[in-house]
């Protein structure tokens, strides 16, 4: 466990970092205008299962193979782009309303939210950086470094399902301003271009 002078400096530097506007957090409030908070929590759940599987590797040495070999991230991030242009493009182009909810299953499963999460959270190299950087200067070599690895990584998680519904409560209210009227089309290609636009940032990131 590690001691409550790290938690109380940990806590508000994650928190911090977690906030700051990103990869994940656009893709939250983004989903949250077009699908609603709670099937946004699909994708959250891939993501702070992706940000685990960063924190993991990174602590298990796998960052440093991944920088002496950055064409497989760089295919990776690429590969993970892509998918999220495609779908902003879909979106951009719908007519239809995104609030209805036959044709959110038809656009965007359950399993296509959990995957963009967690490709977006291991794609993106921010997360490598923060994690490499900033997790073990709050690991103690005299304790157990699984049980504080354990509570640090807990606190990530929580986080960022914090922080994410935070984005995605403001994507639904600027959802609610834009449905007023007949804004329906301007709000899908809102939602469309935010989502390549995520695409574009992670596969140049």
């Amino acid at each position: 466990m590690p001691d409550l002078a790290v938690l109380a400096v940990f806590i508000p530097t994650w928190l911090f970092i977690s906030i700051t506007p990103g990869l994940c957090m656009t893709l939250a409030m983004t989903l949250g205008m077009t699908v609603g908070i709670r099937k946004t929590m699909w994708m959250m759940l891939g993501e702070v299962f992706g940000v685990a599987t960063v924190a993991v590797l990174a602590i298990v040495g796998v960052a440093s193979l991944m920088l002496n070999y950055p064409m497989l991230f760089s295919w990776f991030k690429l590969l993970g782009g892509a998918y999220l242009v495609y779908l902003g493009i879909k979106m951009w182009m719908s007519k239809s309303d995104l609030s209805n909810q036959h044709i959110n299953k038809q656009q965007i499963s359950n399993i296509d939210l959990v995957s963009q999460g967690y490709i977006t959270a291991v794609a993106n190299p921010k997360g490598w950086a923060f994690m490499v950087s900033i997790l073990p200067p709050f690991i103690s070599v005299d304790k157990s470094i699984t049980t504080q690895f354990i509570v640090l990584l807990s606190i990530i998680m929580i986080s960022e399902v914090i922080c994410m519904c935070i984005y995605a409560s403001g994507g639904k209210g600027l959802k609610s301003m834009l449905s007023k009227g007949n804004n329906v089309v301007y709000l899908n290609r809102i939602a469309g271009s935010l989502l390549a636009m995520v695409g574009i940032w992670l596969a140049v990131s």
